[in-house]
């Protein structure tokens, strides 16, 4: 029996929906026991509540204030990092003394990280000899901050040539640098045909779907761009899908379809993913779940209001890559949305970009080297 353990942390979403994607991923395999812990549950209150009021409050109220700490603390230097890194870990550790115990007691034959907490302490405790497995980390941001880097990993698993590129000019041993593209849910990787998404969800068949997920907007913002998409003169079916946020639904409570634009609001759904496959657009902020996502259904996006720091960064690289249209002013949503539905050539060419650097099967590939690895170690083993 092979044992895995997949650590992670609940300070977002995004880490959460790797570890579980990749969890997924490894139950495939026979013989493969896999354990997936969130390191903060087994981190002392006091630190687990430290992170995440720091966090939420940063994020609510000061994003301003978490561009420049995300940014300043972000360190070119592979030497310096990896001491910054380790300085953090020991300041950590006393309050993960859990965790620890859990790694330890384990047995597992590989731990994957997933965020950078629990990867520090597996840095400080092999930097102390007191770790044998290997260990790997999954960057699950489009463009990785120098707070994942771990000289002591077996690999990284990244999800973009840019991403590694930035590693390697780091210092980081092109060796252990493997593009794989961020871990999604394995059932993203099924084919879903637009047309029958949208026969399922009695989405027209005659017009472009644009579907902007705005539960995570501004709903003033998301106001002024669902007014001007409604204004618009070019025919299509505009979907808002507002999540758990009820306010931003009775923000926009008045507005109705437009001349050419018809319009429907959505709350809580469970099928995003169906959305994603009818869509010829999707509007949305950077996060690292929703992209990942989006990109590996392959469909166009407009990328409005990231969150300073590492949303940024991940919009910087899919507008780079030509996966996506970053936009700074909500004004700008319903012209650019105008013009990439004429320029069919255009759209194409962001679908195919996007299919690029999605990757569906980044679980499953993750999972197959992984334990590629562990099979080949065993047999130099046995046969030494």
């Amino acid at each position: 029996m092979t044992r895995i353990l997949i650590l992670y942390t609940s300070l977002g979403s995004g880490h959460v929906s790797a570890a579980k994607a990749l969890q997924g991923a490894f139950s495939r395999f026979p013989q493969v026991e896999v354990q997936i812990e969130d390191a903060l549950e087994h981190a002392s209150p006091i630190l687990r509540e430290t992170l995440t009021t720091l966090y939420e409050r940063l994020s609510e109220r000061a994003p301003q204030l978490y561009r420049v700490i995300y940014e300043g603390s972000d360190i070119e230097d592979l030497e310096e990092s990896t001491s910054d890194n380790l300085l953090f870990a020991k300041i950590e550790r006393p309050f993960l003394r859990e965790l620890e115990r859990l790694v330890k007691d384990s047995r597992a034959d590989a731990i994957i990280c997933v965020q950078q907490i629990p990867s520090r302490l597996l840095q400080l405790m092999a930097r102390k000899g007191e770790l044998s497995q290997p260990h790997y980390v999954v960057v699950t941001d489009v463009m990785a901050h120098s707070t994942w880097l771990n000289p002591s990993v077996q690999g990284y698993f990244l999800p973009t040539d840019l991403t590694a590129e930035v590693l390697i000019q780091r210092g980081v041993d092109p060796a252990i640098v493997h593009v794989t593209g961020i871990p999604v849910k394995l059932e993203i990787a099924e084919p879903k045909s637009s047309v029958e998404m949208r026969k399922r969800h009695g989405l027209p068949l005659d017009r472009p779907v644009i579907t902007l997920f705005g539960g995570g907007l501004q709903s003033k913002r998301v106001r002024l761009m669902v007014t001007k998409l409604l204004e618009s003169s070019t025919p299509g079916m505009l979907i808002v899908a507002a999540g758990r946020n009820n306010s931003l639904l009775d923000k926009l409570d008045d507005l109705h379809a437009g001349p050419q634009m018809r319009f429907r609001k959505l709350g809580m759904i469970d099928y995003v993913d169906d959305l994603v496959a009818a869509s010829d657009i999707v509007i949305t902020k950077a996060g690292g779940l929703i992209t990942s996502e989006v990109l590996a259904r392959g469909t166009p996006m407009i990328i409005i209001d990231p969150f300073p720091g590492q949303e940024e960064w991940n919009a910087d690289v899919i507008s780079t890559v030509g996966a996506g249209v970053q936009l700074r002013l909500p004004s700008m949503v319903a012209p650019a949305v105008s013009h990439l539905l004429g320029q069919p050539e255009q759209l194409a060419f962001m679908r195919q970009q996007a299919k690029k650097i999605g990757q569906p099967y980044a679980a499953l590939k993750i999972a197959e080297m992984i334990l590629d690895r562990l099979r080949s170690s065993e047999l130099a083993r046995s046969s030494s």
